[in-house]
């Protein structure tokens, strides 16, 4: 430990959970005498941030270079972050207690646009300038990644550089060509110019505003910057040796990414866009990976991971393998993601056969009407049906997730969801023993359609509040009482969702004046405040409402049409035009090529590990 602890030891015992603060658990690497240190920094509290996986990934990728330490950071909760202002103490990294300051290159996750404040106290609590345009030479190089950097722009001023894409390669080549312009003494400019040389990586000050809206790269930088795509995944096992807390975290348990990318189509889906192609695990690195994991961890679960896990082309056997191997040994194998039309009942079986985790399926719409405008190509028969099967095979609980205010919905379609959601319970009970019938639980979990970059459904505007609400009412009286458990989505957390993901530069003021005025932890319940918001957006000069409603125009420029996804943007104009006479389309892994553009655009494909689809 640093001198520095000394300090920090003392502000322990007068916070809640100071385990947050405290090194030393399993897995964890210390490199006190490494040439080049990097801080990872995850914008949320430690209980979240330990259960990103993007996290963990990047830590074992850095660890292979012996040269370089990695240190994790997370953002000290409202109470630590008293204390540290008081007694001087300034933001460290935990396997050390060293200051962020100090390290070469502090990276940050951008998991969803709600940890925005929380990024600004980070850097304030390290005495690191909010705006990269402060920054001088010796301080840490900032720079972010993750799934909300597809649009940059609305804290594209408080990043030196932002990578799009995939980071395991990237972020080698990244400490690489920061560590070498650091020792032969380059500028920081120097430094960053050379950054922008790298497929993916975003240097924001390389580009400038037109009238218009549009960015335009300065001289030397790329026009459009590539979304960084790695071609094969078992070219990277993931790691089997990750850090494991001594405190309770959220999704506390072993995870395997079993593939990367999904090409079903949901026009809703930013992620389900920008991951493309889908490029799966081999069942045989898969089944290693979670044997290796789980010795070196000692947890008792495993969570197969990805955007539609149910869809690998091996999941069958890779379950199979897994039973035999921990049969008796009282292991959990979940499948967070799962799809209706995917879901069958072999593989019920299969994951009935341990010890059971819940069961989780998003119809995302109530009529079918609807679920082919968004392209979800699911019908009530498969759902009732894969409800038949998983309560027949002993599940007593089902998790569904609606969303209110998708483009082209009507009344009847909100109150379908009720519709739906009584015959998927009468369904649950009649698969059930009569016996065990009052156990049946359906939760149904419904959140607010937020249009996000670089999908068909991007140009689209949210729907104002008080129609949102109204809806949400409607919804409530069409749902059965008993037996069924519904929640809401925050709906004004929603709404700033909105307004930031469709943000431009002139964002970051109104997040900069949010956080000053006491914003952070936005996404908690407890501590998130619209009327703050509101006041801040207001002394920005920006109306929320009009940048969270307004449709764009489809030949207007928007603020994230400088970074190239793959994905073409006539691709996704004319699955818009699609969604309004819901009109379907095949997904593309094991069909007709859709001409989304993306394998061209990058020189990939599909990367399948076996088998074919399970119809």
């Amino acid at each position: 430990m640093s001198d520095l602890w000394e300090r920090v030891e003392p502000l322990l015992a007068r916070v809640e959970r100071p385990s947050r603060y405290i090194d030393r658990e399993w897995g964890a690497v210390h490199r006190p005498d490494a040439a080049y240190r990097v801080a990872l920094m995850y914008p949320d509290a430690y209980e979240v941030g330990m259960a990103n996986q993007a996290l963990q990934v990047l830590a074992g990728r850095l660890a292979t270079l012996s040269e370089v330490a990695c240190e994790r950071v997370f953002v000290p909760w409202v109470d630590m972050a008293a204390a540290m202002r008081a007694a001087d103490v300034p933001l460290f990294t935990l396997e050390s207690c060293s200051p962020v300051a100090g390290c070469d290159l502090l990276g940050i996750t951008l998991p969803h646009e709600l940890t925005y404040t929380n990024i600004l106290e980070a850097l304030d609590l390290a005495g690191i300038p909010l705006r990269a345009c402060e920054r001088g030479e010796g301080v840490p190089l900032v720079i972010g990644g993750g799934p909300s950097a597809h649009n940059p722009e609305p804290i594209a001023p408080f990043f030196d550089a932002i990578l799009i894409g995939d980071g395991e390669e990237a972020v080698l080549e990244i400490v690489a060509a920061h560590r070498a312009a650091r020792d032969r003494g380059a500028s920081r400019a120097q430094a960053l110019s050379e950054l922008a040389r790298i497929e993916g990586v975003y240097v924001p000050s390389l580009y400038e505003p037109r009238d218009d809206g549009a960015l335009v790269a300065l001289p030397g930088a790329p026009a459009h910057v590539t979304r960084r795509v790695l071609r094969d995944l078992g070219q990277y096992p993931g790691p089997t040796c990750p850090v494991v807390p001594y405190a309770d975290v959220v999704h506390d348990r072993a995870t395997i990414e079993v593939l990367r990318g999904c090409s079903r189509g949901c026009r809703f889906c930013q992620a389900g866009m920008v991951y493309r192609p889908v490029r799966e695990r081999a069942a045989d690195d898969i089944v290693r990976d979670a044997v290796a994991t789980l010795a070196c961890t000692g947890y008792e679960e495993i969570s197969l991971t990805s955007l539609s896990t149910a869809d690998h082309s091996q999941l069958e056997e890779v379950l199979r393998r897994l039973a035999r191997r921990f049969e008796g040994a009282g292991v959990a194998i979940s499948v967070p993601s799962l799809r209706v039309d995917s879901f069958t009942l072999s593989l019920a079986r299969l994951l009935g056969s341990g010890r059971r985790s819940g069961l989780t399926f998003a119809p995302e719409a109530g009529s079918q009407r609807l679920r082919d405008a968004i392209n979800k190509n699911v019908t009530e028969e498969e759902l009732l049906t894969t409800v038949s099967a998983a309560f027949g095979g002993g599940w007593r609980r089902l998790k569904l997730y609606f969303m209110l205010g998708l483009p082209t919905e009507t009344d009847e379609d909100v109150t379908a969801i009720g519709t739906l959601v009584s015959r998927v319970l009468a369904t649950a009970r009649e698969a059930t023993p009569p016996a065990e019938r009052g156990s049946v639980r359906i939760a149904v979990s419904v959140s607010t359609f937020v249009p996000k970059a670089h999908t068909p459904f991007q140009w689209e505007g949210q729907l104002p509040l008080e129609e949102v609400r109204r809806r949400q009412g409607l919804l409530r009286s069409a749902t059965p009482q008993r037996g069924v458990e519904l929640s809401w989505h925050d709906a004004n957390t929603s709404f700033l969702e909105a307004v930031l993901a469709r943000g431009d530069r002139p964002v970051a003021d109104a997040i900069e004046a949010a956080w000053r005025s006491g914003a952070a932890f936005d996404a908690w319940s407890e501590r998130f405040s619209l009327a703050r918001w509101l006041e801040a957006f207001a002394s920005a000069g920006i109306d929320p409402v009009e940048r969270a409603t307004r449709p764009f125009p489809e030949d207007a420029p928007l603020p994230w049409s400088h970074v190239d996804s793959g994905v073409s943007p006539a691709f996704l104009a004319a699955e818009r035009r699609r969604a309004y006479v819901a009109e379907t389309t095949e997904d593309c892994t094991f069909g007709d090529c859709t001409g989304c553009g993306v394998c061209p655009a990058f020189g990939v494909d599909v990367v399948l590990a076996g088998g074919e689809r399970r119809v």
